[in-house]
């Protein structure tokens, strides 16, 4: 039985093999393996590709988050605002720097933190916002931006997942006052180890970010401030640079098989489809997520007929031993702590083809309806 990958990296590099190895190839001659000239290409591409001014090329996507938050001049004892429904990363950067992730829930139809829940848990010590747009779909930026603009408070966007998607014709991460991308493999730009690049318009913010990735330095063993080692690699740069003029084409055809899906679990009983965005370009589909109340079982029946599938995220941000302290935060969080035993993300990657959604489709219908 042939398996239908959860993503399927092999056939996304296919097509490109000897464009890698050529990239790869050159940084070997040049030898410049720190912040060669395919850092800077990159960055100045990525920057254009969604329309901010800055790019900065960064080791992971948390030392993404991480230094936007320290470079806004978050602190020891702020609270920032978290969604409850996200990766753990988003909650790491800012007890990273001591301060306090304040979950609010997400809204039931995107998944995507509810603005309409925010302003009831900011307080005096609030500094930011940090909007997750999750599995690609772009979060709703105005209700965002007019919180920070009425409160005071800053803007990180969590766009880690969201390489190319956009919000009312801008790019996610260009919009509030920095953004964070993770390059981990399987995401829609991914390297082939960790990067992670910040985003932003403040040419300051930018200035700060880029000294504080390289230890704190004005210039080379002049250390203005206390650093970080946190660059992008140049080798994970060349095999960014040459998939980067791909992603949009990329993106395109995540969106063409989410729509396959979308057609073919119609009226399949105890399985809710992605609600379709209000804007196709607003959703790059990193991962395309059902829900079933029966999701073990539908899982369990997938793996027997060869079809792997992923949960984005099985077990909440405050229902982790990580952070036992936000366990209280239970009660503001029902969506959340519903959709965690119902959410399953299905095979999805721009080289998906119709027999394998087909095939995963036929295995749900089955499931559901025998």
């Amino acid at each position: 039985m042939d398996i239908i990958p959860f993503v399927d990296l092999a056939a996304h590099h296919a097509p490109i093999r000897k464009q890698l190895d050529e990239a790869v190839g050159n940084v070997l001659t040049h030898g410049k393996y720190i912040l060669g000239p395919e850092v800077e290409a990159f960055e100045k591409g990525f920057a254009a590709l969604i329309g901010a001014k800055h790019a900065i090329g960064v080791s992971s996507g948390l030392d993404a988050l991480r230094l936007a938050f320290e470079v806004v001049g978050l602190q020891a004892g702020d609270e920032v605002i978290v969604p409850g429904n996200t990766f753990i990363a988003t909650a790491l950067a800012v007890s990273a720097l001591g301060a306090v992730p304040v979950l609010v829930d997400c809204d039931p139809d995107t998944y995507n933190i509810n603005p309409a829940l925010i302003e009831a848990v900011i307080t005096k010590k609030t500094k930011a916002i940090c909007p997750v747009h999750l599995y690609g779909q772009a979060v709703d930026m105005d209700a965002i931006m007019a919180l920070a603009k009425t409160h005071g408070l800053r803007v990180i966007e969590d766009a880690c997942q969201a390489h190319g998607s956009r919000y009312k014709g801008r790019g996610c991460g260009s919009i509030g006052d920095m953004g964070a991308f993770s390059f981990y493999p399987g995401k829609n730009l991914g390297g082939m180890g960790d990067g992670g690049l910040i985003t932003t318009n403040d040419d300051a913010l930018a200035k700060a970010a880029r000294q504080r990735r390289a230890y704190g330095e004005a210039k080379k063993y002049h250390h203005v401030e206390k650093g970080l080692n946190a660059r992008l690699d140049t080798m994970q740069a060349a095999i960014l640079g040459v998939k980067l003029p791909r992603l949009e084409a990329s993106n395109a055809g995540r969106r063409k098989a989410a729509h396959a899906y979308d057609a073919r679990l119609k009226g399949i009983p105890n399985v809710v489809a992605p609600k379709l965005p209000a804007d196709d370009l607003s959703h790059i589909y990193h991962l395309y997520v059902i829900r079933t109340t029966k999701r073990e079982e539908l899982q369990h029946a997938l793996h027997e007929k060869g079809v792997q599938t992923g949960i984005h995220y099985p077990i909440a941000i405050h229902r982790q031993p990580a952070y036992a302290e936000l366990a209280s935060s239970i009660d503001r969080l029902p969506v959340t702590e519903k959709y965690q035993h119902e959410i399953l993300s299905l095979p999805m990657f721009p080289e998906i083809t119709q027999a394998q959604i087909d095939r995963v489709c036929a295995a749900i219908r089955e499931f559901h309806t025998k």
